[in-house]
């Protein structure tokens, strides 16, 4: 399907989508998993038609071989942070989808992990969104465990000297606490950011987000990061939905690009995700100002892209 097909549909993407980004991004035939050197800062770029395979073959080459035991050391205790904040199944990738995520909680277990917390400040009801988006069920099968980030007693005091807006936030203890901290979130539209991805992930992680919407919210998307850097970024771009977020009201607002990224670099990642859906450099401003701040590498051509098939 062209866009032109798209723009027939309402979808309302950026003036640059294109089946075509797909080409640039990810390779049309299977490529080898071969680990890189950690200086490289890699960014991951997978296609596939099956997630856990994906998520798997991803870490292959951003662990050098050596997986999850790359990031997670034994002992070490891990916080995960999903995309969990709507009261909405899997199918509707409003979501992180909860394969990933309990993927992702059994790696860690595996690697030695002393613990895994999984929490999201969510939108709808808590408790509701954890059971209904999937994410709960796989997160405790896999030994892992879901935390609320409803309990507004969860959030500490956090300086936040480096930002230039958002000096100082409520963050919930789980992310200023463990050791390994796992940033996961889903690719979408979003009405005020343009998009969510790994750094627009972050306001799940404080309390109060109405500050970000009243003080310049592409400013303190990009200020977020600073509060803890991730040590790992994985985006969900399997099914992105293009229209109507971050909620969305049916699958009519997804199409299937079966991708995920991921990598240490949470500008390089939001900037390539930007690119699927369709933006033009500069209409996801706070990719723009993360990047003036140092925060990462919005420049692909001086990113290293490992693309991977999946078959």
């Amino acid at each position: 399907m062209q866009r032109r097909d798209f723009i027939k549909l309402g979808f309302a993407v950026g003036a640059g989508f294109s089946l075509d980004t797909l080409s640039g991004l990810f390779p049309v035939a299977n490529a080898e998993e071969s680990p890189v050197p950690a200086e490289k800062n890699p960014l991951v770029a997978v296609r596939g038609n099956d997630r856990v395979a994906m998520l798997s073959a991803a870490l292959t080459v951003l662990g050098s071989g050596g997986g999850m035991s790359a990031f997670v050391k034994p002992g070490q205790s891990v916080v995960i942070k999903p995309n969990c904040a709507w009261d909405k199944g899997p199918e509707m990738s409003a979501n992180t989808h909860p394969s990933l995520v309990g993927h992702m909680v059994k790696l860690c277990k595996e690697a030695g992990a002393s613990k895994v917390l999984v929490f999201d400040h969510s939108c709808d009801d808590w408790q509701r969104t954890y059971r209904n988006s999937g994410i709960q069920a796989a997160v405790e099968a896999a030994g892992g465990e879901m935390i609320s980030g409803a309990d507004e007693s969860m959030y500490r005091d956090h300086d936040n000297p480096g930002a230039r807006n958002l000096k100082r936030a409520k963050v919930h203890s789980a992310i200023l606490d463990s050791d390994v901290f796992i940033n996961m979130p889903v690719l979408k539209n979003h009405g005020g950011a343009r998009m969510t991805a790994c750094m627009k992930n972050a306001m799940g992680i404080v309390w109060n987000r109405g500050y970000f919407h009243s003080h310049d919210l592409h400013q303190c998307i990009a200020d977020s990061v600073l509060l803890r850097k991730p040590d790992l970024n994985v985006l969900d771009a399997f099914a992105p939905m293009l229209r109507n977020g971050p909620k969305g009201k049916d699958e009519n607002d997804l199409i299937q690009t079966h991708a995920l990224l991921a990598g240490k670099d949470i500008v390089a990642i939001d900037a390539a995700a930007a690119k699927l859906l369709g933006y033009a450099d500069g209409e996801v401003r706070h990719i723009d100002l993360a990047a003036s701040m140092g925060l990462g590498e919005k420049d692909l051509s001086k990113v290293w892209i490992r693309r991977i098939s999946v078959a």
